[in-house]
């Protein structure tokens, strides 16, 4: 902080380099494996865990994992205390799911993740978010504390909510997996098939508590309080709660966090009638989840979801509006003399052109990160995107309807736009299919070297910060330098091929 004292203009990177060294420290302190732990065997363990994290078991899966902190355990293995911990389990029938919060006795035979695992795989994701064990081919012995009053209602409210969101797909069980995937984030329940096809399409992140999700479920409740005439600040607090119990019913990922975050500061802003500024609230959503745990910085969910958002506040708006003024059609013509037809055409050219320049700048995070962590180039991702997300807002938008109608005890209304949610659904699946079977949609695609990923969207990240402080003024090369970039580690860095 002295040099920025110095140096006002560097205040960013000092605050950017404190944080970097904070979270290091901490990583050092509390996450780091011990030397021994590389020595020890399998072995049978029985362990007393706080459940932190929850993923139930998908239809016809009886395994249950969760993510857990070693409480208790015995004393030869009293070093593991505090310790996070990836724990599976199978979950006998009719047996309660454990919550967050609860206290469990469990047994299982306990493994070190391996420091060394391949990029890309499970064990890997685990020591990137700093889980150094794992629990595995175990069974719950006892519960030794209850989940609080709050936790029993998140799943009370998460299982009312998968039901409502079920009924009147009985029939379309596929369907039904889509639909709770899409508003639950449950991408568990999708079948492996569903999975890689929306994979090869590029629009697995429909199916993800993300930045879209979160704001057309904050739209769809801003416009259900307006038909009953609520109150601002009532019907902000009222979505602010409603987004929260959301976010945490759902998993509390990072990117439901971080989405969360930056649509409570708009929320903020457009109470007290202020300005909103994308970049400062991405910033303080991603400072929080960082303080939270410093480890996040190494996922996959927070590297993607944190680089798409930079791209599209630091890049694809700014293009968007370039390419709106560019393009705005009947410049020579007042607004007032425009016919009906000019009206309809510059309104859908605007919005395209918006669309565009959004989505260009994720597609080139998408296909940096779409390497790294899913061995996938998916260059019509783009166009199968400006196709796909229309639709999954409708769906989004029928989902909060559905429920809305479901607690209010009108389940007519909530069969009607289910079944409707379900047309839309069958429509993507059929679209997604289509294009996946053309030529050259996506290819089989890895990193020459593990070095090259993170160094391409670290660069990537950076081209567009450094535009976005310039203005993008055409003698700094304009939008270009971005997308020079993600050619040049395409070109260069990939391998194409299995």
């Amino acid at each position: 902080m002295l040099a920025a004292g110095r140096a006002p203009r560097l205040w960013a990177l000092a605050i950017a380099g404190a944080s970097m060294l904070g979270g290091m420290a901490s990583s050092s302190l509390h996450r780091q494996p011990q030397p021994a732990w590389d020595e020890m065997p399998p072995r049978e363990a029985r362990l007393s865990l706080k459940i932190e994290r929850v993923y139930p078991p998908a239809p016809n899966r009886p395994t249950l994992s969760a993510i857990c902190t070693i409480v208790r355990a015995e004393r030869h293995l009293a070093g593991l205390i505090g310790q996070r911990i990836y724990f599976s389990a199978v979950v006998r029938r009719r047996s309660a799911v454990p919550e967050r919060s609860e206290l469990v006795a469990a047994m299982g035979l306990l493994e070190r993740v391996r420091p060394g695992a391949p990029d890309g795989s499970f064990e890997r994701s685990l020591a990137d978010q700093g889980i150094n064990f794992e629990l595995s081919r175990g069974r719950v012995i006892a519960t030794e504390l209850p989940a609080t009053r709050y936790r029993r209602f998140c799943g009370w409210l998460a299982g009312r909510m998968t039901e409502l969101l079920g009924a009147g797909l009985e029939r379309r069980p596929d369907l039904a997996a889509l639909y709770r995937a899409m508003l639950l984030g449950r991408k568990r329940e999708l079948s492996e098939a569903q999975r890689n096809l929306f994979l090869e399409a590029g629009a697995m992140h429909l199916f993800a508590v993300n930045g879209l999700h979160i704001g057309t479920v904050a739209i769809a409740l801003h416009a259900l309080f307006g038909l009953i005439r609520c109150p601002r600040l009532a019907a902000t607090l009222l979505v602010l709660a409603a987004l929260w119990l959301d976010v945490d019913t759902t998993g509390d990922s990072p990117s439901a966090l971080r989405a969360f975050l930056m649509v409570a500061a708009v929320e903020v802003a457009w109470v007290l009638r202020l300005p909103a500024n994308p970049m400062a609230s991405l910033s303080t959503a991603a400072l929080a989840v960082l303080l939270a745990d410093p480890q996040d910085l190494f996922s996959a969910s927070f590297q993607m979801s944190y680089g798409v958002m930079t791209a599209l506040v630091a890049l694809g708006m700014p293009l968007a509006s370039e390419w709106q003024e560019r393009l705005a059609p009947h410049r020579l013509l007042p607004q007032v003399s425009w016919s009906r037809l000019q009206k309809i055409r510059a309104h859908a050219q605007n919005h395209l052109a918006g669309a565009l320049g959004i989505g260009a700048a994720a597609a080139a995070v998408g296909a940096v990160t779409g390497v790294e962590f899913f061995n996938l180039f998916v260059p019509g991702g783009l166009a199968a995107n400006l196709v796909l997300v229309p639709p999954a807002l409708l769906v989004i938008v029928a989902g909060v309807c559905s429920l809305a109608c479901g607690f209010a005890g009108a389940a007519g209304a909530g069969l009607f736009f289910n079944r409707a949610a379900g047309v839309l659904l069958c429509a993507m699946t059929a679209f997604a299919r289509a294009v996946t079977a053309l030529p050259g949609v996506y290819f089989a695609a890895h990193y020459r070297a593990a070095w090259i990923g993170p160094a391409a969207l670290a660069a990537l990240l950076a081209a567009c910060l450094a535009g976005y402080a310039g203005g993008w003024r055409r003698e700094r090369c304009g939008f270009w330098p971005p997308f020079v970039v993600v050619a040049m580690a395409l070109l260069f860095g990939v391998r194409y091929g299995p």
